[in-house]
């Protein structure tokens, strides 16, 4: 009895090793949406951390987290630290920039598990107003966020939107 019990556990470990095995290893979620406001205002919102929590779902989400702006907004370095029980620990900082055009961060996750992603923004002016284009892009490592991956990527892209509409709402008050 206690073979049989062994080989199932063992035969079920094999089974969700090979399924996250076959599981994509990188992800990208990418959402767009036009603010009726010109480019170079949406950007400031966006590229200046001391905005993040009026916008971001995730800093909505705990607004009582532990944070730190660190930084010249808009400047490469700029850094927002946060620190909680349902956010875990991280933070996002200013890689490269091109005014009114694109921002790109540095997205390190400390806890609850620790990853890297590369977050991306770009913003064009159209007859509407600006075309904002949020993207983000990382890996899953094996195995264990490989077979949470379908999960975390369809968490990602609704907490997109709401990102998106929460700025949009802010920029066009």
């Amino acid at each position: 009895m206690i073979l049989v019990i062994l080989y199932v556990v063992l035969g079920l470990i094999a089974l969700a090793l090979l399924i996250a095995a076959v599981l994509p290893g990188k992800y990208l979620v990418e959402k767009t949406i036009v603010i009726k406001r010109p480019a170079a205002e949406v950007y400031n919102k966006v590229a200046d951390l001391n905005y993040y929590k009026a916008w971001n779902p995730w800093a909505k989400m705990e607004p009582d987290a532990q944070t730190a702006i660190t930084g010249s907004p808009m400047h490469v370095g700029h850094k927002y630290y946060w620190n909680g029980k349902k956010v875990g620990e991280g933070s996002l900082t200013v890689r490269s920039a091109t005014p009114g055009k694109a921002i790109n961060f540095d997205l390190v996750f400390l806890k609850p598990f620790k990853s890297a992603a590369d977050d991306a923004w770009d913003f064009t002016d159209t007859a509407d107003g600006t075309k904002v284009v949020w993207r983000n892009r990382g890996t899953f490592p094996f195995p264990v966020a490989r077979l949470m991956g379908p999960s975390i990527t369809k968490q990602l892209n609704g907490q997109f939107e709401e990102g998106l509409r929460n700025l949009k709402e802010m920029c066009e008050q």
